[in-house]
């Protein structure tokens, strides 16, 4: 199932997105649900074409956990070896956007790059010290995200809250598949002014990834609880660049879907 987020005209809700995923939104519609998405499914009755709702970012998170250099042609082209272990940082929930919303690019910074990833959905029972078993058991489904990086600040900073944290850095969406196998999969960045000549910038695929979902689960858990809801972004492939103002940034993950945001400035 593909579970969203959205605003229609009675207020905020979560919903069930039926139909086949193709040309967009085009032909699909969102059914409402009266519960949270990890709870026993009890569909209101309500139903709206999906082009005429908003979709927010589809979960709320207590925290999204980064993962650095877990595909070794992103590590390479910044000059760094790829970490023995799973190299964690953390973006702060206010980080978080969804489809269509804005990044921003602060004053603080000259390069902010996007990085497209592949972002795992803690489930109900959430983690904590799980193996690969429950690791697996623990994950609710998967869906697009962004690791938007202020790259100057990332190499003049010790560490990297400042680099990934800034407000709008972390497009999620559109929304979550809960049956996917993540394997194999193609993970693609797209740039450009116009929406309709997009350049692109990445194209790996999930099996490069230096650990794969279940190591990074298991790994994270034995760290930190993970609560439900709770994000994993599991690294980019090679290909990073920097977003300007006027610029619009499509992120795809193979058997999920599209996410876009267009990028302003705040000077």
């Amino acid at each position: 199932m593909r579970f969203a987020r959205f605003v229609h005209a009675g207020g905020v809700s979560f919903g069930v997105v039926e139909g086949e995923s193709g040309a967009g939104t085009q032909g699909l519609t969102i059914a409402e649900i009266g519960s949270l998405p990890f709870e026993q499914v009890r569909f209101t009755g309500q139903r709206w074409a999906l082009a005429d709702v908003r979709l927010l970012a589809p979960i709320f998170s207590s925290k999204v956990i980064g993962i650095g250099r877990n595909y070794a042609d992103h590590a390479a082209e910044l000059g760094n070896e790829v970490p023995k272990e799973p190299l964690l940082f953390i973006k702060p929930s206010t980080s978080v956007i969804g489809p269509n919303d804005a990044i921003r690019i602060p004053p603080q910074s000259k390069q902010v790059e996007h990085e497209a990833e592949l972002a795992v959905v803690i489930g109900a029972t959430g983690a904590r010290r799980v193996d690969r078993a429950g690791a697996e058991k623990a994950i609710f489904g998967y869906t697009v995200g962004n690791d938007v990086t202020a790259r100057d600040l990332q190499r003049s900073d010790p560490q990297w809250t400042r680099a990934k944290g800034f407000d709008s850095f972390c497009p999620i969406g559109p929304w979550i598949e809960t049956t996917l196998d993540v394997s194999d999969l193609e993970v693609r960045c797209e740039v450009g002014k116009n929406p309709d000549a997009m350049e692109v910038r990445q194209l790996g695929r999930t099996k490069d990834m230096v650990f794969d979902v279940p190591t990074l689960v298991s790994y994270v858990s034995h760290v930190m609880t993970l609560l439900p809801g709770d994000i994993i972004l599991t690294g980019t492939p090679a290909g990073v660049s920097q977003i300007f103002a006027g610029e619009t940034v499509s992120v795809s993950v193979q058997g999920i879907g599209e996410l876009r945001n267009p990028v302003v400035s705040l000077d």
